[in-house]
């Protein structure tokens, strides 16, 4: 019989359900797993958007994927990785295949199974309710490799990213994946000079990440349009310039981009999925710019042919940065020691208990990164 572990997480029960308290018996790792006491996770808008897209057939399940915590046991087939450590846990990649070969590791052939199906790769799962009617019932984990809306996450020596021990786990959970994909994008894919003007499109956690880094890589323009006040507050103490895209009688957002990049920007990043935004986003580019999407939403995004056929403009999307999690989430670490990736001052924390309301904060602009700790 398979060992188990008591632990407390948040499942949702059915497709866009809410995310209940509930006991569950989770598997002792295996020999490639690692087992990890939560401190912190970020509460990202896949955790939320996942459980509504997904059929009823893979409910319950477990969400989360910006874990941190500590480590208790390590499988024995894992190296480099020790009872006692302090890590970030990121997104799974098979580490075998022929995009991970070439270093692509967030195109891996197995993303779909090893993220996103609720279960280890040879399909079975790693939790079921310990308590009232349904005990034994099985809850699909293994989201992103952890599941980390949990006390007790499961995690794999590809995805958990040990890190220093003074370091603040609260901090450092949006690091997981929100921080990652906006600055990723910005280290990794566009590598901007200083005087290649960069736009963003949506101020939340990927936008106002890309921002501080493209200031932190010392880009000159920086532009961010979003119709939140609170958010162009925070970007413009990036030093970026905002634009509202509200304003009445405003000229169209990609004049006024054009018009403050002298001509149009060399890159242009849009975090909101919204096909309307992306066509605004590419008509803001200078010839030969770049256009990166990041949201998730919108099955089906507009383009414009003529202004693409004309201009040699480039328009394609970016998984998670175009990052490697054991390399880029260091990375980011240590800019931010330098004072070149600043965004401490983005994470607000929300016990568990308070996940309603920070999702509502979230919705509302209220906060740009929750992060949700675990009391003793």
């Amino acid at each position: 019989m398979t060992e188990t572990l008591r632990t407390t997480a948040l499942v949702v029960n059915e497709p866009g359900g809410d995310f209940v308290f509930t006991e569950v018996e989770l598997d002792e790792p295996r020999e490639d797993e690692v087992l990890v006491r939560i401190v912190a996770t970020g509460l990202c808008h896949t955790d939320l958007t996942v459980p509504t897209m997904l059929p009823a057939e893979m409910m319950p399940t477990v969400m989360g994927h910006e874990g941190t915590g500590v480590v208790e046991k390590v499988g024995a087939a894992v190296a480099g990785i020790e009872v006692g450590d302090h890590v970030v846990l990121s997104f799974r990649s098979c580490r075998a295949c022929g995009s991970c070969d070439e270093g692509h590791v967030g195109y891996c052939e197995q993303s779909l199974l090893l993220n996103y199906m609720g279960m280890r790769a040879d399909g079975s799962t790693t939790m079921t309710k310990a308590d009232g009617a349904q005990v034994g019932q099985v809850v699909f984990g293994n989201f992103f490799g952890q599941s980390s809306f949990a006390r007790h996450a499961l995690a794999y020596a590809d995805n958990c990213v040990v890190v220093d021990k003074s370091l603040d786990l609260t901090r450092l959970a949006p690091f997981a994946c929100g921080f990652q994909t906006g600055a990723g994008t910005v280290l990794n894919l566009l590598d901007p000079a200083p005087d290649e003007p960069v736009v963003v499109f949506g101020a939340g956690a990927v936008g106002l990440a890309a921002v501080a880094m493209a200031r932190g890589l010392g880009v000159e323009t920086v532009v961010v349009v979003d119709p939140l006040a609170s958010r162009r507050a925070v970007a413009q103490e990036y030093g970026a310039t905002a634009i509202d895209p509200t304003v009445a009688g405003a000229p169209a957002v990609e004049e006024q981009v054009r018009s403050l990049t002298a001509g149009g920007a060399a890159y242009a990043i849009d975090t909101t999925a919204l096909p309307a935004v992306l066509l605004q986003a590419q008509r803001s580019l200078r010839n030969r710019g770049m256009l990166v999407a990041l949201g998730l939403g919108a099955p089906e995004f507009t383009i414009d042919a003529i202004d693409l056929l004309s201009t040699g403009k480039v328009v394609r999307s970016s998984v998670e940065g175009e990052s490697d999690p054991l390399v880029t989430i260091p990375q980011l670490i240590e800019l931010r020691a330098a004072g070149r990736f600043d965004v401490d001052h983005l994470v607000a924390t929300y016990s568990f208990e308070k996940i309603a309301d920070a999702i509502a904060d979230t919705k509302s602009g209220a906060v740009v990164k929750p992060v949700l700790v675990w009391g003793e």
